[in-house]
């Protein structure tokens, strides 16, 4: 059994080990991202680690609107080349507002999606993904995630877990659905919306993420249960490697 002197030790070495560090958990829509992320800010404040929760698009005033923007409304219209744009500027905001100052001062930041959520999404609707990178240093710098962790789960699965038929996606909402009103977590957003096809493509990118991906990734298997999911993630962020 690990007795309280372990337990402080084990904490310590945590902090010490995180403090200043950029951790993105990604994957296909239903692949409980969400609830991953929640659980490692509980445990890393149940440590004492200060941890910053932020979300990509939004998680600022700025970005908000952007959100707004990119997933309150039909994209049928919109070119893949404007689209990349929307989600990097709303990016560039996040980590200048958000995630630097975070940083800066020893805490741990847990992002909702990130770059590699452009690359799987906007690289299966056709944009240049070997300019992904190179637009992505453009809109944050030199601030990119230590760790990306995907969480992966078959398309059939996260349509299952996220409500949706695969005969009813691609269907487009009406442009004027939600207007001036930001994305709910419940609400079937513009990128959901689109073809099961569309989704396929999707989880093969982030599955398959380029070498030059900037920082550790790793792909998790998002089928097993969550609090299995959970401590395969503390043993990474533990491991010597990270």
């Amino acid at each position: 059994m690990i007795n309280e002197q372990q337990e402080r030790e084990f904490a310590l070495d945590l902090k010490s080990k995180l403090a200043g560090k950029f951790i993105v958990f990604d994957g296909p829509d239903g692949s409980g991202k969400g609830t991953q992320l929640r659980m490692l800010a509980e445990r890393l404040s149940g440590e004492g680690l200060e941890v910053v929760c932020a979300r990509d698009p939004g998680g600022t005033t700025i970005g908000d609107r952007i959100r707004s923007v990119l997933l309150d409304y039909d994209l049928s219209e919109m070119d893949v080349r404007c689209e990349t744009f929307l989600f990097m500027a709303s990016r560039a905001q996040l980590v200048g507002e958000v995630v630097e100052p975070a940083l800066a001062v020893g805490k741990v930041v847990l992002c909702d999606r990130f770059v590699s959520s452009t690359y799987a999404y906007q690289g299966a609707a056709g944009y240049d993904v070997s300019r992904l990178i190179e637009l992505g240093r453009l809109a944050v710098g030199e601030t990119w995630p230590n760790l990306t962790l995907i969480i992966d789960v078959p398309t059939e699965e996260g349509f299952r877990r996220t409500g949706r038929k695969p005969h009813h996606a691609g269907r487009n909402r009406k442009s004027s659905e939600g207007q001036g009103v930001l994305l709910s977590d419940v609400r079937t957003d513009a990128m959901e919306a689109r073809p099961i096809a569309f989704h396929r493509k999707v989880r093969e990118r982030f599955r398959q993420l380029p070498p030059d991906y900037p920082g550790k990734v790793v792909v998790l298997d998002g089928l097993r249960p969550p609090q299995q999911v959970h401590e395969h993630i503390v043993e990474i962020i533990t491991s010597e490697d990270f």
